[in-house]
């Protein structure tokens, strides 16, 4: 095995993992105002921009959304919701690697412009009648829990200095 070869199965093994927690937790739901907010894809799509990059968090957002759809825990909405917040927060964090960049990228990813994704889809696809607003409450819930989640979690493995134990395990020195 070559050594350029080793920080991409090692980013492609952290991609399973963030993928399996994401599956994994798009069961768990809180309660918040009159709709239930799914924070995990935040979660992760954050996690993703800092320890992956945006391709692999793309890659992993929509792998996340056929495996759930498979399993019958999510639909169509995933795709648009999932993807769009994980390659806005990838590639603002490639561009300037600050974690609000990131949490700005999902939040404007998911908040906003997968909710306007998701009608055309709903209403198309899905025979929905529905307005272009429809999603926005929703998809900023969990865009805003998610990535204040994963803002806290980020921050606190910063703190104890395993996030710079991690990057360098990943061979992503710039965390």
């Amino acid at each position: 095995m070559k050594n350029e070869n080793l920080p991409s199965s090692k980013k492609l093994a952290i991609a399973g993992i963030l993928t399996a927690l994401a599956v994994i937790g798009g069961t768990l739901s809180i309660p918040i105002g009159f709709t239930r907010c799914c924070p995990m894809q935040s979660i992760v799509n954050v996690l993703a921009a800092v320890f992956v990059g945006p391709w692999y968090g793309l890659g992993m957002a929509f792998c996340t959304s056929v495996i759930r759809n498979l399993l019958g825990t999510g639909t169509l909405m995933a795709f648009p919701g999932s993807m769009c917040g994980a390659l806005l927060a990838g590639l603002l964090y490639r561009w300037q690697p600050k974690l609000p960049l990131a949490c700005l990228g999902e939040i404007v990813g998911t908040g906003v412009i997968s909710s306007f994704l998701a009608w055309p889809i709903a209403h198309l696809l899905m025979g929905r009648a529905c307005g272009p607003f429809t999603y926005f409450v929703p998809f900023m819930a969990v865009a805003l829990t998610g990535s204040i989640i994963a803002a806290v979690l980020v921050f606190v493995l910063k703190k104890s200095g395993a996030l710079a134990a991690m990057a360098r395990m990943a061979g992503n020195e710039k965390n």
